[in-house]
């Protein structure tokens, strides 16, 4: 990013006043249309506010209260109805980069209504190379939670270098750069993907160097694009070296042109899975549509990544200098649902969450009445009743007469079950089905 562009990292704790929100009566727009005769559902009400304390880094911070609606609507499948399966892209949210992250993530859950997180998204600290090859303990309590089921995804971004948000020179990160691009601190590398392999994550999605190119991180790619690129190459090589591995490497970088181009740090489709794009509601003023349109934008990041026959991703996104931006949020979502992403994680926290800050509750309350409740098993189908055998008639006498008549069977009739759904005011709840 540039540096009007810069905003509050992951690596750099911040602590930021929550101011009190009352009671939110704000319609969601109707920015999406509902397919016909399809039922609708109410909206949930607006979050307590938050925490006035929001993570923001990597050490582990207090775990905030969970903010509780106020009076959740109770999900079809609670009152015994069945609820029709809708498919939702996997995602998740970055919480805290510590074992506090995973925890939240089941409180965020429950404040979508049971909606479940398929993504857990944490940031290796960069200050040291040994914090870039996996602190002891630090990834174990992430693998435990990736191990727990076979449909989820852990997402891991990981420095380049050392010292990697100390601000170090351009000549200094060139010159790293080109000892990188040599081999110099490949083992590094070795000894991280050995870590997850002996952790049981070898399928890990690795956001190798994110923002490469902006000014922020010493990995980032503008010094020498060229070293840069090569240095890409090894790490990847190096890792995907490691008997056992199945890495997913993420080419991730900021939405525009920032200070270089991304395309040309681009290192090529042999070492690159999946092309993300970190994309905040930012610089102040922007629409949404120009933030598509825009030079290196979200539509370039679209066409660049199906030229090359790549899956795209947004590891970070949310609000930013736009402040509580409900139409962004509309937009972000529907903008998800359109292009279908690998993954997507929200950042949560001030200033760019909906979640842990409460300075948000407009564009809260759109992310959660588009996420709410929507993996609720349906209710078991009930088996098919058979009707019970008819009683045993009595042997017949002889015939004297005309033959006994028979009733028929009576089996009643079945019960039909009706969806129980309320509308909400201005939202089609069914809107992001299609």
């Amino acid at each position: 990013m540039t540096a009007q562009r810069r905003r509050a990292r992951p690596g750099r704790p911040v602590v930021l006043a929550a101011s009190v929100v009352g009671a939110v009566t704000l319609a969601v727009g109707s920015g999406f249309a509902a397919s016909p005769g399809t039922a609708r559902a109410a909206d949930p009400p607006a979050p307590a506010p938050a925490p006035t304390t929001v993570p923001a880094g990597p050490a582990v911070p207090a775990s905030p209260a969970v903010p509780a609606p106020t009076a959740a609507p109770t999900p079809p499948a609670a009152r015994g109805t069945p609820v029709p399966v809708r498919a939702v892209r996997p995602f998740g949210a970055f919480l805290d980069s510590g074992p506090s992250g995973v925890a939240h993530m089941a409180q965020l859950s429950r404040w979508l209504g049971g909606t479940e997180l398929k993504v857990a998204h944490t940031y290796l600290p960069g200050g040291s190379w040994q914090d870039i090859e996996g602190p002891p303990g630090f990834l174990d309590v992430w693998a435990h939670w990736r191990r727990g089921k076979a449909d989820r995804t852990l997402v891991l971004n990981v420095p380049m270098q050392e010292r990697n948000e100390e601000d170090v020179p351009d000549d200094q990160v060139r010159l790293l750069l080109r000892q990188a691009a040599g081999g110099a601190f490949d083992q590094h590398f070795r000894t991280l993907a050995e870590r997850l392999v002996e952790l049981g994550v070898p399928d890990t999605v690795i956001v190798l160097g994110w923002e490469m190119n902006g000014i922020t991180y010493t990995h980032r790619c503008g010094p020498d694009p060229a070293a840069w690129k090569a240095y890409w190459n090894r790490i990847v090589a190096t890792m995907r070296s490691v008997p056992g591995q199945k890495f997913r490497f993420d080419f991730t970088p900021s939405r525009g042109r920032d200070a270089v181009p991304w395309t040309e740090c681009y290192p090529g489709d042999d070492t690159v899975d999946v092309i993300g794009m970190d994309s905040y509601d930012q610089p102040s003023g922007l629409s949404f549509d120009e933030q598509v349109k825009e030079p290196y934008g979200l539509q370039q990041h679209v066409d660049f990544a199906k030229a090359h026959g790549k899956p795209i991703s947004y590891p970070e996104w949310g609000l930013f200098r736009n402040g509580d931006n409900a139409e962004y949020m509309r937009r972000m979502l529907a903008w998800i649902d359109e292009h279908r992403p690998l993954y997507n994680t929200l950042t949560d926290y001030c200033p760019h969450g909906v979640w842990q800050c409460s300075a948000n509750p407009r564009a809260s309350l759109v992310y959660r009445t588009a996420l709410y409740g929507l993996t609720q098993p349906p209710a078991p189908t009930p088996a098919p009743v058979s009707p019970p055998p008819p009683a045993a008639l009595p042997e017949p006498a002889p015939a004297t007469g005309p033959p006994a008549v028979c009733s028929p069977l009576s089996l009643g009739d079945w019960a039909e079950h009706w969806l129980d759904r309320q509308p909400c005011a201005g939202f089609d709840w069914w809107s992001r089905t299609r």
